[in-house]
């Protein structure tokens, strides 16, 4: 062979091997289900979405554990949109297009939701989202494993009118300035107004995130509570509720004379705060650590074991709560759904999760509704006791369907009740 015909052949050699290279790389990427894990592990949010984070990466390990899914391990592509909205469209971009994964997990506020939305709706992705919400959308690309408003902001207020809850007159709804609050709180003043309540009896007020001095916003609402029975409701996210509640200690506002029911603070969000002033105070969920029964022991033994295995931040002390709940509601309806659709594609997962069940840490059985990409789920009020946790004085008798758009809102009789298929 002349030297022309040898360099020849060593280059088809070298292509052979790159290309058998490129083929066993594709092979080995093909030989594992990529899921994506979108929560903020940095910025205001973190003290709140890390703990999901770690919630999925717990429950890939038991379904890897049990063989993974189609005879495949489940892949976890983690990211950080670092509490910034539009970073969390640019990494939703980069799990679906670059690391094309099959599912994601993700979100807390909804203004970073309605930053995924119309990604995962363009690229035809699957977003499950854990947490309560304001309701007023329907994604054929979202299912929604956390609360509508008649699953907890309606219910939340029925139970502080009534006279168990202190028979309130007159509310301060306080929240952070965004979506999920603003349009919770017009549902709520509409719900309010439909009650008999006036205007003059009904107090607004916003924060921005991040927000840390709550000393003149306290001394207001003790100022309007002077004019009736008073009752706040917080949407306050975010780490903004550690110097709210430290405030709320410090005035001396205790929950006898200003109950306050929080609707984004749990079991994680008190952990920092000295909660024997708040001793009380209420938050609305469909879960919480205390709750009785062999589901939820099993789940906190899970995740205490998972924590302390992991050496995760707060082992010491392991908590679980709500938004963990849904998380692991919702990746395990995905697993189900996998399976008997017999693949990851999208469309086919969606068609497979119409009426998925699963028996929830809190001892119901969660479906997921068969239009509307929400789950049934049942409400529950706790008081917030010295230790941290809650002590629930109010629940309903089973499972509540979601209603994702809100009859306290106009024009929305006329609404779909099932994502349009686009």
């Amino acid at each position: 062979m002349n030297r022309r015909g040898h360099l020849k052949a060593v280059a088809f050699a070298a292509a052979l091997a790159t290309g058998a290279l490129t083929f066993t790389t594709q092979v080995l990427a093909a030989d594992t289900i990529k899921v994506g894990v979108l929560h903020s592990l940095s910025g205001t949010m973190a003290i709140s979405e890390t703990v999901l984070k770690d919630t999925v990466l717990m429950a890939i390990d038991e379904i890897n554990a049990k063989g993974g899914l189609l005879g495949k391990q489940l892949e976890p592509v983690v990211v950080d949109p670092a509490s910034n909205w539009p970073l969390f469209a640019e990494k939703t971009k980069q799990l679906l297009g670059q690391d094309k994964v099959s599912v994601i997990f993700g979100c807390w506020t909804s203004v970073s939701r309605k930053s995924v939305l119309p990604v995962v709706e363009e690229m035809n992705g699957l977003l499950f989202y854990p947490v309560q919400y304001e309701g007023e959308e329907l994604s054929k690309n979202v299912f929604y494993t956390g609360a509508a408003p008649n699953q907890q902001a309606i219910p939340a207020v029925d139970y502080l009118m009534s006279k168990d809850g202190g028979a309130a007159k007159r509310w301060v709804l306080l929240g952070t300035d965004y979506v999920y609050p603003r349009t919770t709180n017009k549902i709520l003043r509409a719900y309010l107004k439909s009650k008999g309540v006036a205007d003059k009896d009904i107090d607004e007020k916003y924060t921005p995130f991040g927000h840390a001095d709550y000393q003149t916003i306290v001394a207001d609402i003790k100022k309007f509570s002077a004019g009736g029975k008073t009752a706040v409701v917080s949407t306050i996210n975010g780490d903004s509720n550690v110097p709210f509640y430290k405030e709320l200690g410090n005035a001396g506002l205790k929950a006898k004379d200003v109950p306050v029911v929080a609707f984004s603070v749990g079991e994680e969000e008190l952990r920092g705060v000295d909660t024997k002033p708040l001793v009380g105070h209420l938050a609305a969920w469909n879960y919480f650590m205390s709750i009785k029964g062999a589901a939820n022991d099993e789940f906190i033994k899970k995740w205490s074991s998972y924590a302390k295995a992991k050496k995760l931040p707060g082992s010491d002390k392991p908590l679980t709560n709500d938004p963990m709940e849904a998380t692991y509601i919702g990746i395990n309806m995905w697993a189900q759904a996998v399976k008997k659709a017999g693949s990851t594609d999208t469309d086919k997962v969606i068609a497979a999760m119409a009426g998925q069940t699963f028996k929830a840490p809190s001892g119901i059985t969660s479906t997921m509704d068969a239009k509307n990409h929400h789950l049934h789920k049942s409400v529950f009020i706790g008081e917030i006791k010295a230790d941290g946790q809650f002590n629930v004085v109010w629940k309903t008798p089973g499972p509540v369907k979601a209603k994702p758009w809100s009859p306290y809102i106009e024009g929305n009789a006329s609404k779909p009740d099932e994502p349009v298929k686009k």
